[in-house]
């Protein structure tokens, strides 16, 4: 279920959900000026918080904890991984790995769709495992290259 809206270049609201697994997870997104803020869990909660940007000395995003336990490192993880920087400055993607660019010729290969922002996230769920917050991060590319004005 997709829902939300708001005026090109003012707050965007975006909520969906998916069936991962044996569990329902919710995503509310909002689309700030400069900044995603994205929202992963399966009941009201805000335990944590995480924030990833580009720096101009590396090609993978910095990232770190604002908000909860800073041993729990699935938000600032999934921050991370949604971060991409690049030329041209920070770029939001769903998907690829440890910040390398794809292979040349190649641009399916890591990359999705893409906006110039820094990315909160909050990860609320108790499963942490590796192939669970795959699906968590392949359901907001699908959910990103469906939507990408809401992004």
């Amino acid at each position: 279920a997709a829902g939300g809206g708001g005026a090109a270049g003012g707050i965007a609201l975006h909520d969906f959900s998916g069936q991962l697994g044996e569990q329902r997870v919710h995503f509310h997104a909002m689309r700030l000026r400069d900044s995603l803020f994205l929202w992963v869990g399966a009941a009201p909660a805000l335990a944590s918080l995480a924030v990833a940007m580009c720096s101009p000395r590396d090609s993978i995003p910095v990232a770190a904890s604002l908000l909860g336990d800073p041993s729990d490192t699935a938000s600032s993880c999934l921050a991370q991984r949604l971060g991409r920087c690049g030329r041209g400055g920070c770029a939001l993607r769903a998907g690829g790995g440890a910040g390398e660019p794809p292979p040349a010729g190649n641009t399916r290969v890591g990359t999705g769709p893409k906006t110039k922002k820094q990315i909160f996230v909050s990860y609320n769920l108790q499963n942490t495992d590796s192939n669970f917050t795959l699906l968590i991060e392949n359901r907001i590319k699908e959910e990103m290259t469906a939507f990408p004005e809401k992004f």
